[in-house]
């Protein structure tokens, strides 16, 4: 598991069965004290979690677990979102998704969250 921000969103017209009606986000890993995005970015599905771009996010990076999550042993997935992270402590300091969050600060855009 890995915390990341979600940066996109990702569309496909013609895609395996499996991820039919399935939503996915790219997200970028968040690593580090003060923590920032590690430039590390890869596709998510967010099935059961309502995130968006700007929400910090709590991965699950293992396709076992995954498709037992969705239900669906035989879907390509590898990646899921399984939690959107309220708050986050690294040692005695604590951040909010708020101080987290990246997209405000480089593309001007509100955190979809507020």
């Amino acid at each position: 598991m890995f915390i990341a921000e979600v940066v996109g969103k990702l569309w496909a017209i013609q895609k395996s069965p499996g991820l039919n009606n399935k939503r996915l986000l790219i997200v970028d890993k968040i690593d580090g004290n003060p923590p920032k995005r590690s430039g590390e970015r890869l596709m998510a599905v967010a099935d059961r979690i309502d995130a968006g771009p700007g929400d910090i996010v709590l991965v699950l990076d293992e396709g076992g677990s995954a498709r037992s999550i969705l239900n669906d042993e035989t879907a390509p997935i590898r990646t899921i979102i399984v939690g959107i992270v309220d708050f986050l402590q690294i040692e005695d300091k604590y951040f909010s998704s708020a101080d987290v969050g990246f997209s405000d600060q480089e593309n001007g855009q509100k955190r979809r969250s507020q």
